[in-house]
């Protein structure tokens, strides 16, 4: 049995790099070595290396003869099931219209960090439609992707290193959002009456709860507790290839927003018309019938895009440049911040999954919250008895 080196190496305080040769290169013959980092003491650490020099002597570390779009299609299938549907199909594009395009017939064992590098330089420069440049935030998601293929080619044991791992695409521009102020959302909302009678009551959802156009276009009456003034939040509806999709909340949780007495009038009327609308059709609202939909029977929803296209017109009428339906969103949650209400209710209310992830977002609008505090310590201490000579 051949001999299998290895070698720990601490790269700081609870970290450790732990080292084993793997073998030569069949057509190279170069040496070949596969690298962890391992958390904890240094007994982790040597346990890690014992399990990794098992896994090599197992024959797990043997590079296979692959190319990137034998490895990209074979995670793909893997990940896939796991995926939302939207997601799943947003890595597809990108694995079609990106990376294939480029990176299919490229063995892996020639895939270097530099060779991305250029290549992302490259679509910066002239990716997109015509020779034109792409944005660092859509570079940075085709490289997102491919180096989530690559780490499940280094477990899977087609390569050594993840080359996508060290390499440098342009850095994503954090999104300045110019926000429509109150007055302005309340003559989005009145403007929508015209186009359909239910758009003011989505708009008006949208703005008092923060939910996403998804997650509106999944609400059934089942969901909504107008005696508590209380709505859940389950679901969320997504379009894949022109087929509707209901599905889970996109950070799979489940959240009860408490609404304001204006926000139940309206969703107290809005419910009634559903009714007579139904009954004039000989139908019947059931509390799984859908709040928004084109049916008389609200058994189906509206498609998401429905909703963005309406309010674009929209706003498009009424001179409010830049604004998005998605907007609502962040509008209910600066507001909120703003008033100084506290971080956790509002990344509740939102659905975050950690209220880092909205005080992260949100960052650039707690000026004013700033200055209330100060002005708050500025009147405290001024009750505060001067100090003597």
């Amino acid at each position: 049995m051949a001999v299998v080196a290895g070698s720990i190496r601490q790269r700081g305080k609870q970290s450790w790099e732990i080292r084993a040769f793997a073998g030569k290169d069949a057509e190279t013959g170069k040496k070949r070595y596969v690298t962890r980092t391992v958390r904890g003491e240094r007994r982790e650490a040597e346990v890690a290396l014992g399990r990794l020099l098992a896994e090599i002597e197992d024959g797990q570390h043997a590079v296979q003869a692959g190319t990137v779009g034998e490895l990209c299609e074979r995670w793909y299938s893997h990940a896939a099931p796991d995926l939302s549907p939207a997601v799943a199909a947003e890595y597809r594009r990108l694995l079609d219209k990106r990376i294939l395009p480029r990176w299919a017939d490229v063995p892996l064992r020639r895939l270097r960090t530099a060779d991305l590098d250029q290549w992302y330089s490259k679509l910066r420069r002239s990716g997109g439609p015509g020779g034109t440049a792409l944005a660092p935030n859509t570079v940075m998601r085709a490289h997102a992707v491919l180096r989530r293929a690559l780490a499940q080619g280094v477990k899977w044991g087609w390569l050594t290193v993840n080359p996508a791992a060290n390499a440098t695409p342009p850095r994503s521009k954090k999104q300045y959002l110019e926000l429509p102020d109150p007055a302005d959302v309340a003559r989005l909302i009145e403007a929508a009456t015209k186009v359909n009678p239910s758009l003011p009551t989505c708009f008006r959802l949208a703005a008092a709860t923060g939910a996403r156009r998804a997650e509106l276009c999944a609400l059934r009456w089942k969901h909504v507790d107008l005696d508590k003034r209380r709505v859940t939040i389950a679901r969320s509806i997504v379009e894949v290839g022109g087929e509707l999709i209901e599905k889970d909340t996109k950070t799979h949780q489940v959240r009860k927003v408490t609404l304001d007495e204006e926000t139940t009038a309206l969703l107290i009327a809005h419910r009634q018309a559903c009714e007579e609308l139904a009954t004039k059709c000989g139908a019947k609202l059931s509390p799984n019938s859908f709040l928004f939909s084109h049916e008389v029977d609200f058994s189906k929803p509206w498609r998401p895009n429905y909703a963005t296209l309406a309010f674009g017109r929209l706003r498009d009428e009424l001179g409010l440049e830049g604004v998005k339906l998605h907007h609502l969103r962040h509008f209910s949650a600066t507001q909120l911040l703003t008033a100084g209400i506290d971080i956790r209710t509002v990344s509740g209310r939102l659905g975050h999954a950690n209220a880092s992830t909205t005080l992260d977002f949100y960052a650039q609008f707690l000026q004013a919250a700033d200055e209330r505090a100060a002005d708050t310590l500025g009147a405290l201490l001024r009750r505060c008895p001067p100090l003597s000579d």
